[in-house]
């Protein structure tokens, strides 16, 4: 029996918690005085993917080419990114979940993973909460906690909120 309300239709737009759950993860540090921030390397990598702003990977749209050491960006570009990136991914989310019912918490806590994974189209959790396994599907997140074939605690942190987001 499905754990979660027949009555709740998914949401298709990521919330506030989910933002704040993304900032707070990715954070958007500015590394000058003068407001800009720079491209950090990938912690699991040391390298590509070259990262900027929150979390911000692959095309930079405002300097052509992609983020990669050296890029530069003011804190309105990377504010602009996130809301770009975020109406993509939430889009995603609600193509891989379908009619799937499906709270505000947990579809922030969705958004925030496939943000941060890339995974939701094969992640055993959105089986789970496709099939109202809401507990089964709250477990999962804690699996994807390795990048570079190691556990990074930050992901392991990570996990944990978004499982107790998609939870709560």
């Amino acid at each position: 029996m499905p754990d979660t309300p027949a009555s709740n239709p998914a949401p298709r737009r990521i919330g506030a918690a989910g933002i704040a759950l993304i900032k707070r993860f990715e954070g958007c540090a500015q590394l000058h005085t003068d407001g800009m921030v720079d491209a950090y390397p990938d912690p699991a990598t040391g390298g590509a993917p070259w990262t900027i702003g929150w979390g911000a990977t692959g095309r930079d749209r405002f300097n052509g080419g992609r983020i990669r050491q050296g890029t530069r960006w003011t804190q309105e570009q990377c504010d602009a990114r996130l809301e770009e990136d975020l109406a993509r991914f939430a889009d995603e989310v609600a193509a891989a979940i379908g009619a799937a019912p499906t709270t505000q918490n947990q579809f922030d806590a969705l958004v925030s993973f496939h943000y941060n994974t890339g995974a939701i189209a094969r992640a055993t959790l959105t089986r789970k909460h496709i099939a109202g396994d809401t507990r089964g599907a709250g477990r999962e997140f804690g699996r994807w906690n390795r990048a570079g074939g190691r556990i990074l605690k930050g992901l392991t942190r990570r996990r944990m909120a978004e499982a107790d987001l998609y939870l709560g």
